[in-house]
């Protein structure tokens, strides 16, 4: 079959992205194993498209800007008085995207909401949607730092283009109109071709605190809420649960 190390070469200048050690090892084994052409050529094919799905992965992985967070096998599921975990199961299922629904987890700080938003945009990811995660606060902080009507376009289908966007923390800090208006941008840009997930303590009546005196607080709400999955989560806070009782313990 040749000279293993010139094929890989050949491979590699040709396109194949598999590692040069990875492509010498397939090729060793076809020739050991004497496999015909037609399954040599499978084998590369299978290879190789591994290695992109894998490569592609990481790179959306990367855009999506998840961070770090507790996967779903740790979450625990009896901790809130109250969630809909059927609904949060069929949304794995990721129907939702091919719809353009919108998701939204509710309830008080430090619940879990981030995290089943954060795992939901994980699936995403490994079914090969392209996703974008962002506190609401650093969202509007990149748009609001753009100099120009121009730039700000540019920056702006950083969230609009996703399939999957994760707009976390909105009614923690209030916004000005400006920040409204970027936030309405988005949400209308997306509605019914893309989805949105959003975490919030606040019912949708109390968002126009978080936008006082902002115009579109109404028709962003009716939006977002038009083609919607609401997650209600009760529970007091899990970082309340973990800290240890400074109360003196009795003997």
């Amino acid at each position: 079959m040749g000279d293993d190390s010139s094929t890989t070469d050949l491979l590699r200048r040709i396109g194949f992205r598999a590692p040069p050690d990875t492509l010498d090892a397939l090729l060793a084994h076809a020739t050991k194993s004497r496999l015909s052409p037609t399954e040599l050529t499978e084998q590369l094919a299978a290879l190789e498209l591994r290695e992109r799905e894998l490569r592609n992965l990481a790179r959306r992985t990367k855009n999506a800007a998840l961070g770090s967070f507790a996967t779903l096998d740790r979450f625990d599921w009896n901790h809130p008085r109250a969630i809909d975990r059927d609904t949060y199961d069929r949304l794995l299922e990721l129907d939702f995207l091919r719809t353009g629904d919108n998701v939204l987890f509710r309830g008080p700080s430090g619940v879990g909401k981030t995290t089943l938003a954060q795992c939901l945009a994980l699936r995403a990811l490994e079914k090969g949607h392209t996703v974008r995660f962002s506190t609401l606060a650093a969202a509007l902080a990149d748009l609001l730092q753009q100099e120009s009507l121009p730039a700000v376009e540019r920056r702006l289908r950083r969230y609009t283009a996703p399939d999957l966007l994760v707009l976390d923390e909105i009614g923690y800090l209030p916004c000005d109109n400006r920040s409204a208006d970027l936030l309405y941008n988005i949400i209308s840009r997306r509605h019914e071709k893309r989805s949105t997930v959003v975490t919030t303590n606040l019912p949708f009546k109390q968002w126009s605190t978080l936008f006082p005196g902002a115009a579109c607080v109404v028709a962003l709400v009716d939006r977002f809420a038009q083609h919607c999955h609401v997650i209600d989560v009760d529970a007091d806070s899990w970082r309340l649960k973990s800290k240890p009782d400074p109360r003196p313990r009795k003997h």
